[in-house]
């Protein structure tokens, strides 16, 4: 039976990239309207893993994905990078000089800003990238484009009129594996956590301290409110490190001593371009 994998959005969507990036192609994507609706796709068992972006390398972090983290009891087990790499679709047939207006999720209209002002068309904010060339498709209008991959251009039977017409290509997106049961990963690792403060001078610093005195790497730090304590926030944390490394574990137990709810998200396989 194959494996069932959850992601938010349609069928060619970069989240769809991400899936088949870190699993292969003998798996089942489950698309997914929501973030929500693909990490109650996990824990309730329908699908066996869910992968959903947590950053992106111009936009920044997916907010809503930090706090769904914390929501549920999920583990993280995986990361895969993904190449943004926007394409102007349209019907087949159709040309770049026929259109008028051009369709796609808000963050890919933003990334290519300034070739869309170049072209002189509209534009309007809709769901999802891949969503986007489906309802081109479904109007059937040659003056109406979308912006998405090309493989949700292949899903679709559509044209791309254009390829890598994002503004900045250092476009990239994170993704996090995530599953009902933690990974012992061999090789090198990475570690999310989660952890709150007493909210006095100087702990943040002492907080992070306990990594630096120890030459650990910290990747990512992010903050989000604490929900009913306003003001005061939690922090998430990605460093280079597994559990069971000694300086790792004695910087937790340091960190546990000053935290005032600490969570460890998983502990995973660390990425990289080269594998």
């Amino acid at each position: 039976m194959r494996l069932k994998v959850a992601f938010q959005g349609e069928t060619g969507a970069y989240s769809e990239a991400a899936v088949l990036g870190y699993f292969g192609e003998n798996i089942s994507p489950i698309p997914n309207p929501s973030f929500e609706q693909a990490f109650t796709a996990v824990v309730s068992g329908e699908c066996n893993f869910g992968v959903l972006p947590i950053e992106n390398s111009l936009a920044g972090s997916i907010h809503r994905n930090y706090d769904l983290l914390l929501e549920n009891n999920l583990h993280i087990v995986g990361e895969q990078f993904v190449r943004v790499k926007h394409c102007l679709i349209g019907l087949p047939g159709t040309t770049k000089a026929n259109i008028k207006k051009v369709i796609s999720h808000p963050q890919a209209l933003a990334q290519c800003d300034h070739h869309l002002r170049a072209l002189g068309v509209a534009t309007e904010a809709v769901y999802d990238t891949a969503g986007s060339v489906r309802i081109v498709k479904d109007k059937c209008d040659p003056t109406l484009a979308a912006i998405a991959s090309a493989r949700a251009a292949q899903v679709y039977e559509m044209s791309i009129l254009e390829e890598g017409i994002e503004d900045n290509p250092a476009n990239y997106t994170r993704f996090l594996v995530l599953a009902r049961e933690p990974v012992d990963p061999a090789g090198e690792a990475k570690t999310t956590l989660v952890f709150t403060l007493k909210n006095v001078a100087g702990a943040l610093f002492k907080a992070l301290s306990v990594f630096a005195l120890r030459d650990i790497d910290l990747t990512k730090i992010e903050s989000r409110p604490l929900p009913g304590s306003p003001w005061e926030y939690l922090f998430y944390i990605d460093f280079v490190g597994h559990l069971s490394d000694p300086n790792c574990a004695r910087a937790l137990d340091h960190l546990g001593e000053m935290a005032t709810m600490l969570r460890v998200l998983g502990t995973y396989p660390r990425f990289h371009w080269n594998e």
